[in-house]
């Protein structure tokens, strides 16, 4: 069973930028793509991006092409997420979780905060 733990979240102003990080317990983690999900205060949970298993082909949700960058190390268990100019709109608890065989995703992490102040 896959465990995941993130980190990085905290406090910035806007323009600022945040390193977020995805450790999983195992190392079968190493098989998975992985992604990388947010939920903003009284909103549903959104996509934000993803990466495959070997950290060749990544996707993006439009409001964070060009601003956002996600990479994996599989020698250390770890997705990152890596946020440049961020904008008050990208508070939110973020969170990263494994995607199946059947396309779904599950072991989600307890998430990190993010807030942009403006």
């Amino acid at each position: 069973q896959v465990q995941l733990a993130e980190s990085g979240g905290g406090l910035v102003q806007a323009g600022g930028s945040l390193r977020l990080s995805c450790v999983a317990s195992v190392r079968t983690f190493n098989l998975y793509a992985v992604g990388w999900f947010r939920q903003a205060s009284g909103k549903e949970r959104e996509f934000v991006a993803n990466i495959d298993w070997s950290g060749a082909d990544t996707n993006y949700a439009d409001s964070v092409k060009g601003r956002f960058s996600i990479s994996r190390d599989n020698t250390k268990r770890t997705v990152f997420l890596q946020m440049n100019n961020l904008k008050p709109e990208d508070t939110a608890v973020y969170s990263c979780a494994i995607q199946t065989s059947a396309g779904t995703w599950r072991s989600w992490g307890p998430g990190t905060q993010v807030t942009v102040s403006s």
